[in-house]
């Protein structure tokens, strides 16, 4: 509660007490039952008056420490790649709501359920994209990166290690480093129950014609062959990954999402890659759209 509030109401009441004195003194026919009666009544009334203070005085606490908490957690889930900046504009209107100096006690309650309803959310997102995290470490071990990509985990698998220059045939490379993720994946009941998409990327050299005819068709081609590999059977001519094949699709992007510059030759390594995407549970997809309600 500001100063300027809680000084304004204890000069109402200060001011209200001898103003009820004079006028029973004035009042020479009153009752001693009746002098009674009115102080039991002002005494009542202020004590209602300390006991809503103090109400008001808890919540604003309480308020202010969930408003830490709700800030600090979209930064560390911003900060890992984690979108929410549109999630919060709700909350923005009624922390502007609840600074004001004639916000009521039930208007600052709200907003303090509103708060912790909101931190709840935000730390459930936290922790199934932490846990999700923990489990694919293992692919970082394998020098493969990882990280958050539109609110979808990402496995990044370097083009120039899958193929060849112009071409969607998987290299000898590329076949094992696919394995060893196939085998990541197979090991935890968890990832091998979760539906994925393998993403293929290119740079923003366009092709001389040759049978893709342009970006579009080489990402998706070899999107498709990633796929195919991860889906057959270990033990068919030329190995394979062994996963379910109904939980796997696969797109090509071209050169519309690249993760670096496309003006120099690091960077368009970079570009041209193939992501594995771990699509979002329907817990996932209902914690982030919670927050937006």
């Amino acid at each position: 509660m500001h100063p300027r509030v809680l000084k304004g109401r204890r000069t109402a009441f200060a001011a209200f007490l001898p103003a009820l004195i004079a006028s029973l003194s004035l009042g020479c026919g009153y009752s001693e039952e009746e002098w009674k009666a009115q102080l039991d009544k002002y005494n009542r009334l202020q004590s209602q008056h300390q006991t809503t203070e103090g109400r008001l005085a808890q919540t604003q606490k309480e308020l202010e420490a969930e408003q830490a908490k709700v800030a600090e957690l979209t930064k560390q889930l911003e900060a890992a790649g984690i979108d929410i900046s549109k999630l919060n504009e709700n909350l923005q209107a009624t922390s502007t709501k609840v600074s004001q100096l004639s916000s009521t006690l039930e208007e600052r309650e709200k907003a303090l359920a509103e708060f912790k309803a909101r931190a709840r959310q935000l730390e459930q997102i936290k922790a199934r994209f932490e846990t999700l995290k923990k489990k694919l470490d293992e692919l970082t071990k394998l020098g493969l990166a990882v990280n958050i990509r539109n609110n979808r985990m990402v496995i990044s698998l370097p083009g120039d290690v899958l193929f060849d220059s112009g071409r969607e045939s998987l290299k000898k490379e590329g076949k094992e480093i696919l394995v060893k993720v196939a085998t990541v994946v197979r090991n935890d009941p968890s990832l091998l129950q979760r539906y994925y998409q393998v993403a293929g990327h290119t740079d923003n050299k366009p092709l001389a014609g040759g049978q893709f005819r342009d970006n579009w068709g080489l990402s998706l081609m070899r999107a498709r062959e990633v796929l195919l590999f991860l889906v057959s059977p270990p033990d068919v001519k030329g190995g394979g990954g062994g996963l379910p094949a109904a939980k796997w699709s696969a797109a090509g992007f071209a050169e519309t999402d690249p993760v670096a510059t496309n003006d120099t030759d690091e960077g368009r390594a970079k570009n041209r890659r193939c992501d594995l995407i771990v699509v979002p549970s329907v817990e996932e997809m209902l914690d982030l759209r919670a927050i937006t309600q």
